[in-house]
């Protein structure tokens, strides 16, 4: 996700090296990369997304998206969607319920409103009981219902976040009409749409630069802001934003500055990256390789109960763990057991959703077809071998002791990294490093 062109990218690097070699200054002195990577992005982005901002982090570009829209409606309050996480500063952490439910969170702030994730398969509307196009309907209207009830209690809201695809929230794909209907309703209470593609933007979809274009070419957000894979690495991101809203952020008369945000080797970094995507035709890449990956999924199912939905867009793709696929109750201990287990096949995956049970496959988007083979026949015989030895997993995703033989104990946790290359992970993997997904 994080070094969408692959690590150490050689374009990447060289260009990091030679602007290094030359100069790397202030962002307040004027240096030609700025405004050619500024001028570069915006023409990614439709009309009237045109102005840019560049920040440091994902963070900064939210925190900084706060504080356009404020400026612009006079107004304060947020819509958040429930499991969102959009960064780790103060103002952040107010807007994502994913940190301020957990036990030691702060709990929600009055001027935040939590909506209903629209999660097609386990949520609140579930594809059991509604057509796409009226889950899309559904979901929106409980954020007409929030605005009704926010200004009915004397309060206005500032701005609708929401990330384009959920990551954290469990690999969610928003089902359609969703972001049109919400983005109507909050700018007739007089807010502003944010799209958050820190995660989720860059081609990874395959087919649009952005995700929030899979909702239609006429969504478009008032604020979007990107980042991670913007520098394959290295730490750039930027807020894309109308003129009308930076021309309400300058009229406050507070000067927007950032020592590094758009320095001249972050730009010259995310000018490469830009490069590698289009020469290496590697949006047309993640949407070929991402079907195929799913296809291949989605034919583990027969064979394996537990996964209950294969979802995903490009190279951003989610399994679905359940005990039971009728009741869909998540499989949280397996799936930290799976993770484990994956991880000393030197494939690194990860679980989120609010149950922990979703993997996330979200690779660098010079993922092959070869790749996607060995993650999917790894897989194969982690489920296999979990099935077969009749595994009863423990709440932190261990075997409990007496389920399995000592032999299958030993072949299943008793192996750890340090013990590489030499041990038994060698039968599958003998000559590649690890794919981080």
């Amino acid at each position: 996700m994080l070094c969408g062109v692959g690590h150490c990218h050689p374009t990447v690097v060289q260009a990091g090296v030679e602007q290094m070699s030359v100069l790397n200054t202030n962002s307040r002195f004027l240096h030609d990369n700025l405004v050619m990577c500024a001028k570069r992005l915006t023409s990614l982005f439709p009309s009237p997304l045109s102005v840019c901002f560049f920040v440091n982090s994902g963070s900064e570009a939210n925190d900084l998206a706060l504080r356009l829209a404020r400026a612009h409606t006079k107004h304060h309050d947020v819509i958040t969607v429930d499991h969102a996480y959009h960064g780790h500063v103060t103002s952040l952490i107010e807007i994502s319920p994913y940190k301020f439910n957990l036990p030691g969170g702060g709990g929600k702030p009055d001027h935040v409103h939590v909506a209903p994730c629209p999660d097609s398969y386990r949520g609140k509307y579930r594809d059991t009981d509604h057509g796409l196009d009226e889950l899309g309907r559904k979901y929106a209207e409980d954020v007409k219902h929030i605005i009704a009830k926010a200004r009915g209690g004397g309060r206005n809201i500032a701005a609708f976040i929401s990330e384009s695809l959920q990551s954290c929230g469990g690999q969610v794909i928003l089902p359609p009409g969703y972001l049109k209907n919400v983005y109507r309703y909050v700018r007739e209470a007089g807010g502003v749409c944010i799209a958050d593609e820190v995660q989720v933007g860059f081609g990874r979809v395959g087919k649009n630069w952005w995700a929030f274009q899979l909702q239609g070419e006429d969504v478009i957000p008032d604020i979007c802001t990107v980042g991670k894979p913007m520098g394959n690495g290295h730490p750039v991101a930027a807020v894309i934003t109308t003129p009308e809203v930076a021309q309400s952020f300058a009229n406050t008369g507070v000067e927007y500055f950032n020592t590094y945000g758009g320095n001249p080797v972050s730009c010259a970094i995310a000018n490469a990256v830009l490069d590698v995507i289009e020469k290496d035709n590697l949006r047309e890449k993640a949407t070929r390789i991402g079907n195929y990956l799913m296809n291949i999924l989605r034919q583990l199912m027969d064979k394996h109960p537990i996964i209950g939905d294969i979802r995903g867009v490009g190279l951003f793709v989610g399994i679905d763990l359940v005990k039971d696929r009728e009741s869909r109750d998540p499989a949280t201990a397996e799936a930290q057991h799976i993770i484990s287990r994956m991880k000393q096949e030197f494939i690194l995956l990860s679980a989120d959703g609010p149950h922990r049970n979703i993997l996330k496959i979200k690779p660098p988007m010079v993922f092959s077809q070869k790749d996607a083979d060995r993650v999917v026949t790894t897989l194969d015989e982690v489920l296999t071998e979990m099935k077969q030895s009749g595994i009863d997993i423990l709440s932190d995703g261990s075997p409990k002791e007496g389920s399995v033989s000592p032999s299958e104990r030993r072949k299943l946790i008793e192996d750890s990294i340090e013990d590489e290359p030499h041990g038994k992970k060698q039968k599958i993997i003998k000559d590649s490093d690890g794919i981080k997904i």
